[in-house]
């Protein structure tokens, strides 16, 4: 018995969601039916879709080769092949790097040069990574020969965990994370389109929780109708037979609520604020707190290390050395690692630079020689610091330049000013009490 039979059958089932059922079934989900048929129905991606582009120039040509699709869940790597076949009129062949094994390739791969032959096969390969060697080693002469084009999928970098003569016989592509403003286009065409989607439904869609869902998505448009379809079939229509979807109702089906925080108003550099003075404030769990609403809220996170690198110099110095390490391997982690496995590098450094010691006193005395120089006569080099290779006529004797490590402890009592000027004066806290003491030695010998 069909499903939309049974759902009547079923006293636990609302009304509304068995209407649907009816229209639109249960077999297919939102995000199946939407799936994008031409390249123009295709969200995001214009850095290799757009009028001109490389992938563009290839499919519309029909020059195909064998490509990879590279990049995120959800940003359209399998909805691109799919739509790569159809555009060319190819046959299109689909297998897992999951469950497909060596044999199962090889029998797909001599259908597709005995049986399907004419326009030609497209064999997509869905996590292409999770192939092993032999496995991948398989496809290889089919690849050479045209027997197959193929067009693999990963959300892992291919140049580390595709085989190299795959790579270098296809031509490699990065998908991004859809956009906010892709994914509400998404929203929109799957509420009015009344062939696929929900268009011969009165709903009335929130703006705030409709910009909520596009971004908290994370650039999935697959989550997003997925959400959308949640809310629809779970919401009851008011008396006049409309689905309101407020903030709440997207709230509930994403299973998140909304953080206050706008990224271009207070919230963001009030938060921000907030995060680098718990920082400079020595409390670890303030820090903490204020790193997690940021990320939490869609903040970039390579935003909040280039301010802990910033604050490792600023407020902590030469107090611990180690800081500005720490900050910069951070980021570093950032870039390479991505989110959501970079929150815990930022963690660390969190919590590393809120418990070091603080000192200012290394930007104190830039700030104070910067104001030296752009208020005061620019001192010239003394001529014993000048970098002077071949003496000219007329120039002084020999400066007498005394080279430090000449001397006990590399250190020797000369002039680097002309007119002398102190400027840092370290603190006595954490190694730059060390730094003190041993300016304090080299004053009191001379």
């Amino acid at each position: 018995m069909p499903t939309f039979y049974q759902n009547l059958l079923h006293p636990q089932i609302p009304q509304y969601a068995i209407i649907i059922d009816v229209k639109y079934g249960n077999s297919e989900p939102l995000a199946a039916r939407m799936r994008p048929r031409t390249l123009g129905e295709v969200a995001g991606q214009e850095h290799i879709l757009g009028p001109g582009k490389l992938l563009r120039r290839v499919i519309e040509a029909d020059r195909l080769t064998n490509i990879i699709l590279f990049g995120p869940p959800g940003c359209g790597k399998t909805t691109l092949a799919e739509v790569i076949a159809k555009t060319t009129e190819r046959n299109f062949v689909r297998c897992s790097g999951v469950i497909s094994n060596v044999a199962e390739i090889r029998k797909v791969c001599e259908r597709a040069r005995t049986e399907l032959g004419g326009m030609g096969t497209i064999l997509f390969v869905d996590e292409i990574h999770r192939f092993n060697k032999a496995q991948q080693d398989v496809l290889l002469p089919y690849v050479e020969d045209g027997t197959v084009v193929l067009i693999g999928a990963t959300t892992h970098n291919p140049s580390m965990f595709v085989n190299t003569p795959l790579t270098s016989r296809s031509l490699v592509f990065q998908l991004h994370p859809l956009s906010p403003a892709d994914v509400s286009a998404l929203l929109d065409r799957a509420l009015t389109d009344k062939e696929r989607g929900y268009g011969d439904l009165a709903i009335e869609f929130d703006p705030e929780a409709k910009r909520f869902l596009s971004e908290i998505c994370d650039g999935d448009g697959r989550h997003a109708l997925t959400a959308l379809e949640v809310a629809v079939r779970s919401t009851p229509p008011d008396d006049d037979g409309t689905i309101r979807l407020s903030l709440d109702v997207i709230q509930e089906c994403v299973q998140r609520r909304i953080v206050q925080y706008d990224k271009k108003e207070d919230g963001h550099y009030d938060t921000i604020s907030a995060f680098i003075k718990s920082v400079r404030g020595s409390d670890p769990d303030a820090a903490i707190y204020w790193l997690a609403k940021m990320l939490v809220a869609g903040e970039d996170p390579r935003f909040i290390a280039r301010r802990l690198v910033i604050l490792a110099s600023e407020d902590i110095g030469n107090a611990d050395p180690r800081g500005i390490t720490v900050a910069v391997a951070a980021l570093h982690a950032v870039e390479f690692v991505g989110m959501p496995e970079a929150r815990i590098s930022l963690a660390q450094a969190t919590t590393y630079l809120a418990t070091a010691p603080k000192s200012n006193r290394s930007y104190d005395a830039l700030e104070k020689a910067w104001h030296d120089v752009e208020t005061g006569a620019v001192q010239p080099v003394p001529e014993h610091l000048k970098n002077v290779h071949v003496k000219a006529i007329g120039a002084e004797e020999d400066s007498g330049y005394k080279y430090p490590h000449s001397y006990k402890e590399a250190w020797v009592e000369q002039s680097y000013l002309r007119i002398p000027e102190r400027y840092y004066f370290p603190s006595d806290q954490g190694y730059e009490a060390t730094i003190a003491k041993r300016m304090a030695s080299h004053s009191s010998t001379h």
